[in-house]
């Protein structure tokens, strides 16, 4: 088996895009996906898919890229590379959500190659849930877990753990939500382990909208008032903190001359910011907030 050269895995990624954008619009049941082209000066470019006015999803995107040239020394020193051409491909995919009682969901896979041969593949899903739910953790966990099990039975609380520890904020101490898996710099020395490393990758690609698609019909049907939307507000505010404060995603697309409104595609449509907002102790908000820590362990949890 030869290894897949880095245009075969951009078009493997393309079809995981359409793969997935088909399967959300059978889950939301509305609405499609507007497609918007483009070109990177630089050099590639990609195709993103933004989806809008659903009937469950008020706001998304599922991102494809390509992109190659020159690196830029920034990138290049954060990396430990030596100054070459890279390429870069992969989908990036955010989804927020109408209902508050529907989570935020965020997934990532990529492909990262220098002239010289050095590569890697990165990604991950991380769950945002405005209220914290342990049945919809407990389910969410446990299908991260037999994805991962099924190529090495180290990888689930690997990059459990590094999920815990990226998707946090740090000048919140709390983390973006309920984590899930994060993995980067998974390299490979042999053909057929490129190839699992690859097909890893894609099983994640496809284990999402399966669990997506199985939250939002468990959820969105659930009453919700006006306290519930404010609270909504601040959750994406949080978020939002988060993407453009720490997302090293959102840094390196913009780093390397990216295309912003690709970037930003994961912003929700309003946020809110209170100052110093404390909710009632024995409240649900307050639940959320005590549960967004490092270490929960959700494939076992009691309250």
């Amino acid at each position: 088996m030869s290894r897949k050269s880095k245009e075969e895995i951009a078009v493997i990624y393309k079809q995981m895009q359409e793969y997935i954008c088909k399967a959300l619009e059978a889950g939301d049941g509305t609405g499609t996906f507007k497609v918007d082209n483009w070109t990177r000066e630089a050099g590639g470019g990609g195709q993103t898919r933004i989806f809008q006015d659903g009937a469950i999803i008020e706001k998304g995107g599922v991102a494809f890229s390509a992109v190659h040239g020159p690196t830029p020394k920034k990138i290049s020193n954060k990396l430990g590379l030596e100054p070459g051409i890279f390429f870069a491909a992969g989908v990036s995919i955010v989804l927020h959500p109408f209902s508050p009682m529907v989570p935020i969901i965020h997934m990532n896979i990529r492909y990262f190659e220098m002239e010289d041969g050095t590569h890697w593949f990165g990604g991950g899903i991380d769950l945002t849930p405005h209220y914290i739910v342990p049945e919809d953790a407990a389910y969410f966990h446990q299908k991260l877990k037999e994805t991962c099990d099924s190529f090495d039975p180290s990888y689930y609380p690997k990059f459990k753990g590094w999920a815990d520890s990226y998707f946090f904020l740090k000048h919140r101490q709390e983390t973006r939500g309920i984590g899930g898996i994060f993995y980067d710099r998974l390299s490979a020395t042999t053909d057929s382990h490129f190839q699992e490393i690859l097909d890893f990758s894609l099983a994640l690609g496809r284990l999402f909208p399966e669990v997506y698609t199985h939250l939002m019909q468990k959820n969105a049907r659930i009453p919700f008032g006006l306290e519930q939307k404010a609270w909504q507000g601040l959750r994406r505010g949080r978020y939002v903190e988060f993407n453009l404060v720490w997302d090293a995603g959102t840094k390196f697309g913009l780093d390397t001359n990216g295309r912003t409104e690709s970037i930003l595609m994961s912003m929700p449509p309003q946020a809110e910011w209170v100052y110093q907002h404390e909710p009632l102790p024995t409240s649900e908000e307050a639940f959320t907030l005590i549960h967004l820590k490092k270490g929960i362990d959700w494939l076992s949890y009691t309250p």
